[in-house]
C-alpha cells in the first residue's frame, strides 16, 4: 500500500481505522484463545472453577528470592547483607577499617 499520496488528514483517518481493527483482532484472538482453553480444560474433565483457582501451595517449596542474612551490623541490626552482589558501603567500610568480616557473620 503506497500511503505517499495521501494528506496528513487522510493519514490519520487510516491510523484511526487501524487502531480500531487491531482492536477487533485483538478480542477476536482472545476470544478464540479462551473458547479453545476451555475446550481442552472440559476434554479433560476439569471445570472453569478448578482451572481458575490457584494451586495449593507446596509446604517444601522454598522461594528461590529469599535469601538468608548472612552479614548483620552490630551498631544497628537493621544493617543486613545475604553475602550476594555488590558490598553495601557499610560492609566496605568495616572491612576497610581493617575489621574482619568474619566478624558480622550471623
Amino acid at each position: 500500500m503506497d500511503l505517499s499520496g495521501l494528506t496528513v488528514a487522510q493519514l490519520r483517518v487510516l491510523q484511526e481505522q487501524v487502531k480500531q481493527s487491531l482492536k477487533d483482532r485483538e478480542r477476536e484472538e482472545m476470544t478464540k484463545a479462551r473458547d479453545q482453553i476451555l475446550a481442552i480444560a472440559q476434554s479433560a474433565g476439569i471445570s472453569l472453577k478448578d482451572l481458575l483457582s490457584t494451586p495449593p501451595k507446596n509446604k517444601n517449596y522454598v522461594s528461590k528470592n529469599k535469601v538468608a542474612v548472612r552479614y548483620r551490623n552490630p551498631a544497628d541490626a537493621s544493617l543486613q547483607w545475604t553475602g550476594r552482589g555488590r558490598q553495601p558501603k557499610w560492609i566496605q567500610e568495616w572491612v576497610s577499617s581493617g575489621k574482619s568480616l568474619d566478624a558480622l557473620h550471623v
